[in-house]
């Protein structure tokens, strides 16, 4: 950006600049008496809108876009009381929109956990964790909750179970890393009840000593019920700290430029109980995001029954602009759900799954309500287009929004399946976090399409962009766009060739246009285009100028929704809201806030913390006192087959 501008927000002013000028023949239609509420002016805008890609200026009025184009003829929309921003030349693009995200059942939870997202070295990492266990009083729990990877870490590891006690002797600490594993120190097997009587449950183990006791590793053998089980045993927040963690939570993704996002239920995440709180501050005109939620059914073998009741309840597009419902999944029936811990081998779906499928698939087509299918790997989705094309031939899909989310290991058959029956694939950057386990599994060939992005675009499906946050991926966007564009992990390992990469502004349309398809918004937002609403993101560093390196340190600086700022940094600082500080006290979002922005580490900082806290006396030449770093390969997956979601979990969490 051209350090020549003056860095300032203009409020008021250039009315007479504005008087002066004669109306466009573009706005002459326009009663004189309406006037813009706001103008944003001297950006560089990115539409996105194919008949005017580019722009200078933008007028806003009752919430929508009235005018984009140049200065000139937008300024003609002035009036005296018109609100005037210079953008100073900023990069502008429309806010962006996550098509995949647990957001309302991550907001509930946001104010007690320890993100390390962004964090590159597990010395910071470890001096945050001790730092959080200093400050939070009995009986909390420190919680880091996913979002991170140990291939992120200059160290390329996680930290050791010695370690982790080293630092949190009394307070219970749990570590969620991705699907495959949970680390809880000594005084979390307390809190949560485990002992050397407690028995490891189907499809998890509990890891063991010689003498039987539980170490404190947790793995998904091959799923993650014991995972969510145990941190599903801590304490929770009460509803009035719930809520406040809910506008943070909002606020930090309103940081990072997001005006929107399609929830994707969860685990633990019960209709209409678990709403309550999303709802109250909808109610209150607290919302700082446009969400449309879908429903995800909690009762194995009871599917049916689930979105039987639900059908009764809420349809499909009940609510506003800013909350209402989007329809069922991603969980439709355990029978049907895979899951990608690329460390242990793909589980085989039950027998049972097209038999439980296709009565709530007839049923959500019957009431036509979109749904969404979680599938990770193409024998899963095989399965269900066999059972969708069997419904389709009964009860068409004619305009019905349906997709698959993930899809990492589709197959062109299956595209052109989905296609023809009129659906859409919403991909993820969980190859981002996972990429080099999968490589390690299958191979740097067979990583080269997961997924085959290109392919789908080239077959004219919907295909639209999220994170899955927050319990395995970040739900930084920025992230997800780099790995479209360079086709790189955040451990530096590059995926795909440049046949499976997108250009940027290809990247960006999975995140903005070809979003509104998966909510049903279609020309409604997703473009900064005359008549759509007014949600624009005002960006710290110019996305298309950047090196590719630098597209995930990105961030906003003023994130519009409807027009009105939900997030100001910088020059635009003063235009925040008022945002209540988070509750509680010792919250590690006071301290840390959430994604933490990359910063170079000395080589000294790297490996401090290793050498501090590592009990033995022998230190490797190549990785210092790192000894654990190859723990984690050596898990035992002899039943990594057997399907774990016919066990009755519901509290899988994805």
């Amino acid at each position: 950006m051209s350090k020549t501008h003056d860095r300032r927000t203009v409020v008021g002013g250039l009315g007479a600049l504005a008087a002066g000028l004669a109306l466009p023949h573009a706005l002459e239609a326009q009663p004189m008496n309406t006037s813009a509420d706001l103008i944003l002016f001297n950006g560089k805008i990115t539409t996105l809108d194919r008949q005017k890609p580019e722009a200078s200026a933008t007028a806003i009025r009752d919430g929508r876009f009235m005018a984009v184009g140049d200065e000139r003829e937008v300024m003609a929309l002035a009036a005296p009381n018109t609100q005037r921003i210079d953008l100073n030349g900023r990069r502008v693009i429309p806010g962006l929109i996550d098509s995949h995200m647990h957001i309302i059942r991550g907001g509930l939870n946001y104010n007690m956990e320890l993100r390390w997202d962004g964090v590159r070295s597990l010395a910071d990492a470890m001096r945050m964790l001790k730092e959080q266990v200093d400050r939070t009083p009995a009986p909390q729990w420190v919680r880091v909750v996913g979002g991170f990877t140990e291939h992120q870490f200059a160290e390329k590891r996680l930290p050791t179970l010695d370690e982790i006690n080293a630092v949190a002797p009394d307070t219970p600490v749990f570590i969620l890393h991705l699907y495959d594993r949970a680390l809880l120190n000594a005084a979390a097997l307390r809190a949560a009840g485990y002992t050397k009587d407690t028995p490891s449950p189907p499809g998890g183990e509990i890891q063991r000593d010689g003498q039987g006791n539980p170490t404190g590793l947790l793995i998904a053998k091959p799923n993650a019920t014991i995972l969510y089980a145990t941190l599903a045993r801590g304490p929770k927040l009460p509803p009035e700290y719930q809520k406040n963690s809910s506008r943070h939570f909002m606020r930090e993704v309103n940081r990072l430029g997001v005006t929107g996002v399609i929830d994707a239920g969860g685990g633990f995440q019960n209709y209409p109980d678990d709403y309550a709180i999303i709802e109250e501050l909808h109610r209150e005109g607290l919302l700082t995001l446009r969400l449309a939620y879908n429903l995800f059914t909690q009762k194995p073998k009871e599917e049916l029954k689930d979105f039987d009741t639900w059908a009764k309840q809420v349809r499909p597009g009940q609510g506003d602009d800013l909350y209402r419902h989007n329809g069922a999944g991603e969980m439709l029936v355990y029978a049907a759900a895979d899951f990608e811990d690329f460390k242990v081998e793909r589980p085989e779906m039950p027998a049972s799954m097209e038999t439980d499928l296709e009565p709530v698939v007839r049923l959500l087509a019957e009431n036509r309500w979109p749904w969404r299918l979680h599938a990770t790997y193409n024998e899963t989705i095989s399965r269900a287009l066999d059972v969708f094309e069997k419904v389709n031939r009964d009860i068409p899909f004619d305009g019905l929004n349906w997709f698959f989310d993930h899809a990492e290991t589709i197959d062109d058959r299956n595209i052109d399946r989905i296609a023809a029956l009129g659906g859409g694939i919403a991909v993820q950057h969980r190859m981002a976090f996972q990429g080099e386990d999968f490589v390690g599994r299958y191979g740097n060939r067979a990583a080269e399409r997961t997924p085959p992005i290109r392919r789908m675009l080239e077959a004219g499906l919907p295909v639209g962009a999220g994170t899955d946050a927050t319990r395995v991926a970040s739900y930084n966007p920025w992230v997800s766009l780099s790995w479209l564009v360079t086709g790189k992990t955040v451990g530096g390992l590059t995926l795909y060739p440049a046949a499976n990469r997108l250009d940027r502004e290809a990247a960006l349309r999975l995140w903005t246009e070809a979003n509104t398809w998966f909510s049903n918004d279609t020309d409604k937002k997703g473009l900064i285009k005359e008549g759509q609403l007014a949600d624009v993101a005002v960006l710290s560093d110019d996305y298309f100028a950047v090196a590719e390196p630098a597209i995930q340190d990105i961030t906003s600086v003023l994130t519009l929704l409807g027009g009105n700022p939900v997030h100001g940094d910088a020059e635009f600082k003063n235009l925040a809201p008022p945002l209540p500080a988070a509750m509680p006290d010792w919250s590690p979002v006071r301290h840390y806030g959430g994604y933490q922005q990359r910063a170079e580490a000395s080589d000294d900082r790297k490996y401090a913390f290793a050498s501090a806290a590592c009990a033995c006396a022998n230190a490797c030449g190549v990785h210092g006192h790192s000894h654990a770093g190859a723990w984690g390969a050596n898990l035992p997956t002899s039943d990594a087959r057997s399907f774990w979601g016919v066990l009755g979990c519901s509290c899988w969490a994805f």
